[in-house]
């Protein structure tokens, strides 16, 4: 199939570009993160297209279970959600390589129902790369691809081309949100969708704590590459000088929370600087940066906090393990 034609069938919405006094808030998150003790990082600094293609390598790693896990639930249940919610656009957050949604598309194919597909993602080179590959497996299929953050996202999200939608938010992404952001979020998807329209929501589940450590820590060093590539990506985006070599990755579970913490812990006492932020960052040996946190959910707890913003639970499934848990909602 000719890139030509692929293209006829792909649409993409650069956000990022077209909200200058966003970007320029985000970039103030960096310099009061850093100046801050203890010092942070969004997580969202994590995808760059590098970063991205981390990401996409710990999915399959053996020690990482949510994604095979949740695929596994896909699989057993997406017949189901089609049937349930008839033809309808998939949006989905954080979209990466779209590997899960093809599970979705499948489903919604076998029964005769179009194909629209809305994915969204920080990083425009995946985002395209993953659309045009779908394109080819997908003859019917029209995408439409937005490079933004989620609230921004959210906020723009167009009336859908046909007759519902399904926001899909896989992968327990929900899990780097701290409880404020937990709740605007689910306030804001409320927001964004229309009465008798979808939310599909991957959640990890509390298990024990060797499980936990073991995914964010494995034995081939990806999970580190992918903590230490966030500053690489702030040096390349406001010309820095952090010295990975000087950094090295830390996450363990924290039981009082409820979550792992991936952390950059400064090996020496170090100063960095960030030339565009004019911003130094002083280190002393030992301290370190939280750049994201993977709260781990009761499904029980999820589904009342889902229903006090209107997003009724209708289904939800489970692995065998009751690791990892699915939930279709509607709004109400």
């Amino acid at each position: 199939m000719l890139q030509e034609e692929l293209h006829e069938r792909l649409y993409l919405e650069q956000l990022l570009q077209a909200a200058p006094s966003s970007v320029l808030e985000r970039d103030e998150e960096v310099v009061k993160g850093l100046s801050q003790v203890p010092k942070t990082l969004p997580p969202r600094y994590f995808y760059d297209d590098r970063g991205s293609e981390l990401f996409e390598q710990i999915c399959g790693l053996p020690e990482y279970y949510p994604t095979r896990t949740e695929a596994s639930i896909l699989q057993h249940c997406a017949s189901t959600i089609a049937k349930m919610t008839g033809p309808c656009e998939l949006v989905e957050l954080g979209s990466g390589s779209s590997t899960k949604t093809r599970i979705l598309l499948d489903a919604y194919g076998v029964l005769g129902y179009p194909l629209h597909y809305l994915p969204i993602d920080v990083s425009a080179g995946i985002l395209e790369e993953s659309a045009l590959q779908l394109l080819k497996s997908y003859p019917t299929l029209q995408v439409h691809g937005v490079v933004s953050t989620f609230d921004l996202a959210l906020e723009k999200l167009a009336p859908s081309p046909l007759p519902t939608r399904m926001l899909c938010f896989l992968g327990s992404t929900l899990g780097n949100l701290n409880p404020q952001e937990y709740d605007q979020f689910f306030t804001q998807t409320v927001d964004a969708l229309d009465t008798g329209e979808y939310f599909l929501l991957g959640v990890d589940l509390q298990k024990p704590k060797a499980i936990l450590e073991a995914a964010y820590n494995d034995s081939q060093g990806v999970t580190a590459a992918f903590n230490l590539n966030i500053l690489s990506h702030l040096n390349r985006k406001f010309v820095g000088n952090f010295n990975l070599a000087q950094f090295r990755h830390r996450a363990f579970y924290n039981e009082s929370l409820q979550q792992i913490e991936m952390h950059l812990e400064s090996l020496i006492d170090q100063v960095a600087y960030l030339e565009t932020l004019d911003l130094k960052v002083t280190f002393e040996a030992g301290e370190t940066i939280l750049t994201e946190i993977s709260r781990k959910f009761d499904l029980e707890t999820i589904q009342k906090d889902l229903a006090a913003k209107g997003l009724i639970p209708l289904q939800t499934w489970t692995d065998p393990n009751h690791w990892f848990g699915l939930t279709l909602c509607q709004v109400r």
